[in-house]
């Protein structure tokens, strides 16, 4: 080849090279403000026969909970207990008091004036949101239940919706998913805040992986 040829091959590759670079600063542009506002859905409230409080947040999902029972939408709270370490379901097995944070929320819940009878906990180990649903959809069979509220924070809701949705596909279960007002996770500037941009780059990942149908 010569070298009036590789000349212009090189100019045309750095021309490819340089509009690369521009589409991908476009598509971030356009990207990077809705990657936060994609990770939130929110169905209307409606009655139902429960709110359920999914595991991961110490106190911003059951306080919005304790909301929602105020205003009647439900009768009764329901717990997601998280995952229980195998040291701390070996304390209990030794006879030592360990509350798990569905305890501590639990008695938070009795001390704001929510009736003891109205709170429970599920009696799972529960590692993921994929299970946690499960679990809901086993205890609402067995209870008659019809429609639960599921309470998340704001982020997590599409992947709930998705993990609630798959699971109980083809049931008479329905859940509504309610983003807690408590959560402090701005969708808008995502990418200012250390942990706001650790949520959505988490949240993104495992949408992706529900979507290829890995997701737990």
């Amino acid at each position: 080849m010569s070298s009036t040829a590789t000349r212009r091959m090189r100019r045309l590759l750095a021309r490819a090279v340089l509009l690369l670079l521009v589409l991908l600063i476009f598509a971030a542009a356009w990207f990077v403000p809705r990657a936060g506002r994609a990770l939130i859905v929110e169905d209307p409230l409606a009655a139902s026969d429960a709110i359920v409080v999914l595991a991961g947040s110490r106190a911003e999902r059951w306080l919005e909970a304790v909301d929602l029972y105020r205003d009647g939408w439900a009768p009764r709270i329901v717990l997601s207990p998280g995952h229980i370490e195998p040291a701390e379901a070996l304390l209990r097995e030794r006879g030592v008091r360990f509350p798990s944070d569905a305890d501590l929320a639990r008695d938070a819940m009795i001390q704001l004036h929510v009736p003891p009878d109205a709170v429970s906990i599920l009696p799972f180990d529960l590692d993921n949101t994929a299970q946690e649903a499960e679990a809901v959809h086993r205890t609402a069979a067995a209870q008659g239940w019809r429609q639960v509220i599921v309470v998340t924070s704001k982020y997590h809701t599409r992947r709930a919706a998705f993990a609630f949705a798959r699971e109980l596909r083809g049931s008479d279960v329905r859940a509504i998913v309610r983003g807690t007002r408590y959560d402090p996770f701005n969708p808008e500037r995502w990418w200012t805040r250390r942990p706001d941009f650790r949520i959505v780059t988490y949240e993104l990942q495992k949408l992706l992986a529900y979507r290829l149908g890995l997701g737990g």
